[in-house]
């Protein structure tokens, strides 16, 4: 399967104020861009372009970096922009969602921190995560393009910590582009459809 670049599911400034349009336009026109075009070229130098995605992901963990770090952040880029909405976030999340925070995680306001906190005690470049595991959520972080199917969990919700995801807009205030992501731009109905498809 090659790894083709998607489409932005919205306009480039479509995010703003959160997210500007150079970000996005540097983000995903140059960097995913780039995890594309080297992991076509890995996969098939490997043996692997037949495989799924995830296939590529999971066989690529720990025997072929190069391959693995540009198949990782090719999957996690490809949810992330599916991840984010215009006037998204906030508080009012699908009732299935909502009751599995409450049960797993202890509730909405728990969670935030929580997932902030992770996001933002990534050292160096990264991922912070909402994920199902052993059929509940819980919350991670990986570094670089490392992504929660390598350690037998499935994604459900992640924020990019790398600084292209948000140095031109905020600086070096990770926690403040965190709780911005939180806020004002998570496509919780991404997340529900993810959640059910982990939980089936």
């Amino acid at each position: 399967m090659a790894f083709e670049l998607p489409e932005l599911p919205y306009a480039y400034d479509a995010l703003a104020p959160y997210m500007s349009a150079e970000t996005l336009e540097f983000h995903h026109d140059k960097h995913h861009k780039a995890y594309v075009d080297n992991g076509n070229k890995l996969a098939a130098e490997a043996g692997m372009a037949d495989l799924s995605l995830e296939e590529i992901v999971k066989k690529s963990y720990g025997t072929n970096a190069g391959l693995f770090n540009n198949a990782g952040q090719h999957y996690n880029h490809i949810h992330f922009w599916k991840w984010m909405k215009k006037d998204g976030g906030g508080t009012k999340l699908p009732g299935k969602l909502q009751a599995a925070i409450d049960s797993d995680l202890g509730g909405y306001d728990k969670f935030k921190a929580d997932f902030v906190a992770a996001g933002t005690t990534q050292f160096g470049s990264g991922w912070a995560w909402l994920t199902v595991k052993d059929g509940k959520l819980a919350i991670s972080k990986t570094p670089n393009g490392e992504n929660p199917l390598v350690h037998g969990a499935s994604p459900i919700l992640g924020v990019d910590v790398w600084e292209h995801s948000y140095y031109i807009d905020y600086r070096n205030a990770r926690p403040k582009y965190l709780e911005a992501f939180v806020d004002s731009l998570i496509n919780w109905d991404y997340v529900l459809e993810m959640y059910e498809a982990a939980t089936k």
